[in-house]
């Protein structure tokens, strides 16, 4: 996998492995959705308000239709589906900044589904009713008990919450962040989430830990069982469910700060016309024994347009403001004594380099991630 810094200056053209885009067709249910979901930066920068030396570049996609071709193969870069020149960088055309956003609710889109069908397209359908309840609140019991114990944990805006399926957007801090939402979030609509990215959830502790919990909705970072998680993914919306996912695709170390997105969680979010509400995770950076976690529920985001690459592209950058803003008060912990340290990163995958390679890595700015306008 192509690692890459994309500087502040730089073009689409010029960066050798950009944000990743998503390739399909519009269809709902079709053959032809297909994602391709990639995203890996490496940027240094010397303070959070001064002496930028990098930072990461967000691009549009045009809107315009994709050609069987291209939907037979899967897309890694920016480059396969930017035009050549990079004439279409999304500081480019017209645009809203944040504060001009406005969303109306669209038409919603009807959805002739099928529980039980549905259920038996989820992960682990070889299990019986019983036993993913059984589960799921086994999972739920040991999350509550766990950062219960460990933290001080407090939920706001529990009532938007829906009754119906959604897709909750986080921010990922830690490892500890999906039990989080499982001690704080209501046991109907059944939560699950999109990931993790592995091979196969059946080597080590914690990986078979959450395939037994039928939980996770995993796949492959070789991209070879894309279709399969997005029915998987479309299944917990049509059975009644509700699905999480970090957007940023990877954990980060800094507080009150946001990666950019991967535009996946949007396009899951418009193919299956549910709602997307951005979630806030606040004090879990570090694990500080009996510290205080908030867990902050946003105002959801209406959907039911037609997922085009322009619509997915403004739908992940309105998501990304949202919770960019929720966050933006946050502030970094004080470093814990060893214990802490020891428990915070137990099971955080900070990638090459370690924590030390995680701490230099910081999202862009708000004003440098503009929202593409409704009519493109």
């Amino acid at each position: 996998m192509r690692r890459a810094t994309c500087h502040k200056t730089a073009s689409p053209a010029s960066c050798s492995s950009a944000p990743a885009g998503v390739a399909w067709d519009g269809n709902r249910s079709g053959p032809g959705a297909r994602l391709a979901l990639e995203w890996e930066g490496s940027l240094d920068r010397g303070s959070r308000t001064a002496d930028r030396t990098s930072a990461i570049p967000v691009w549009s996609l045009p809107s315009d239709p994709v050609s069987e071709a291209a939907l037979e193969s899967t897309l890694g870069t920016a480059e396969d589906i930017l035009p050549a020149d990079g004439s279409r960088p999304l500081s480019g055309g017209r645009q809203h900044g944040p504060a001009d956003v406005r969303v109306a609710p669209p038409a919603p889109i009807q959805h002739a589904t099928d529980r039980p069908p549905a259920i038996r397209e989820l992960h682990r359908a070889e299990l019986s009713p019983f036993q993913r309840w059984f589960r799921h609140l086994f999972s739920r019991t040991v999350s509550k008990m766990l950062l219960k114990t460990w933290f001080r944990v407090t939920i706001v805006g529990r009532d938007r919450i829906g009754p119906g399926p959604a897709l909750f957007v986080f921010n990922h801090l830690s490892w500890m962040d999906p039990l989080a939402l499982l001690a704080t979030f209501p046991n109907q609509p059944r939560l699950h989430f999109y990931g993790p990215k592995e091979v196969t959830l059946q080597k080590g502790f914690r990986n078979r830990f959450m395939w037994w919990t039928t939980i996770p909705i995993p796949f492959s970072p070789h991209k070879d069982d894309l279709l399969t998680s997005v029915r998987r993914a479309q299944a917990v919306f049509d059975s009644g469910r509700s699905l999480a996912i970090s957007a940023e695709g990877r954990i980060h170390i800094h507080e009150g700060d946001l990666l950019p997105f991967e535009e996946g969680a949007a396009y899951l979010a418009l193919r299956a016309g549910v709602p997307i509400v951005p979630v806030a995770i606040t004090g879990t950076s570090w694990a500080h024994f009996r510290g205080r976690v908030l867990v902050r529920i946003g105002e959801p985001i209406p959907t039911g347009e037609r997922p085009t690459r322009h619509v997915v592209a403004r739908y992940t950058a309105l998501t990304w403001h949202r919770l960019r803003a929720m966050v933006a008060d946050d502030r970094d912990l004080p470093v814990p004594g060893p214990i802490s340290r020891w428990f915070t990163d137990l099971f955080n995958d900070w990638g090459p380099g370690g924590r030390p390679a995680a701490t230099k890595v910081y999202g862009p700015d708000p004003e440098a991630v503009p929202i593409p306008t409704p009519d493109g």
